[in-house]
């Protein structure tokens, strides 16, 4: 990986050159792109538009808006639920896996800290094991919150996929010890072996015929601290080579998730590792987290 540099965009030029490289994923979809007179102004009124540049090669884009928390008591005053709303990250394919997407991140937590915010959130498929990885391993954000077909499940826009567009949500509190600690290295990342003596529940068990990953019916009961929900790592290659596996997971998911949100666990983790011979992937859930927002 060359070495890259990042910084925030203000001015049109740079904000069309942004508007081009979104275009790389999704195309020319006008539903899909944030035009660059929108980043103008979302650049300008309290968001950011950050890139990476590899030399003088724009390589990777991020979207930050400024907005308030709808989850929060409505009767505060807007400016005690303020947040940031990371909207857009795109980054060329040649340069993805090398970095550029959690550097980018971490530039936009300096961002949040500069104007005194400490959330920063954002939705992602749930199937997708590498944005997991990157949102609560690297990143150490947690998620309370399950949104069924949030875009709805028109294929338009790319957003939903063989009719679905559940969404987990990420929340990142930048200030939050827990957060300093993962990104600095102090945060000793637990192995699926730990919570797995720690008497940790494999929410939904799967097996392996003919090297696809089946789900099981329904989520079983869960009563220990911590849950093991498991996904696939093919999902993208799933939905295009076998749809109806795809469709599978993706009600299962569903399931297992708003089960485990009404019982009161909190997504904390995710861990990708080798057990039982296979390469696998698992959302870690602890109950009743006890998640002191006001910590630093």
């Amino acid at each position: 990986m060359s070495n890259y540099t990042i910084r925030a965009l203000r001015t049109l030029d740079d904000l069309y050159e942004a508007a081009d490289l979104q275009r790389i994923y999704w195309g020319d979809d006008s539903e899909s792109v944030v035009p660059a007179q929108m980043m103008f102004t979302i650049a300008h009124y309290g968001g950011h538009v950050l890139a990476a540049y590899d030399g003088s090669k724009m390589i990777g884009v991020l979207i930050g808006l400024l907005g308030t928390n709808e989850t929060e008591d409505s009767n505060r005053p807007a400016m005690a639920n303020l947040l940031i709303a990371s909207k857009r990250m795109v980054v060329l394919p040649e340069y993805r896996g090398g970095g550029v997407g959690y550097d980018l991140k971490l530039a936009q937590r300096q961002a949040a800290l500069r104007q005194g915010i400490r959330l920063v959130t954002w939705t992602f498929d749930p199937l997708l094991s590498l944005n997991a990885h990157l949102n609560l391993r690297k990143l150490g954000c947690v998620s309370q919150s399950y949104y069924v077909d949030l875009y709805g499940t028109a294929e338009r826009g790319g957003l939903a996929t063989l009719g679905w567009s559940d969404r987990l949500r990420a929340d990142w509190w930048v200030t939050h010890r827990r957060v300093e600690e993962r990104l600095h290295g102090e945060r000793r990342g637990l192995t699926l072996t730990h919570y797995l003596e720690g008497n940790a529940t494999l929410v939904n068990p799967t097996a392996p015929p003919q090297g696809a990953y089946v789900a099981a019916p329904e989520a079983g009961e869960c009563r220990s601290t911590f849950g093991l929900v498991e996904i696939p790592l093919n999902v993208p290659e799933m939905r295009r080579d076998a749809p109806e596996l795809a469709r599978g997971w993706q009600a299962h998911i569903r399931e297992v998730f708003t089960y485990m949100f009404r019982r009161g666990y909190t997504v904390t983790d995710f861990l990708r590792t080798q057990h039982e011979g296979r390469d696998r992937g698992f959302y870690v859930l602890s109950f009743d987290l006890p998640f002191d927002h006001s910590l630093n």
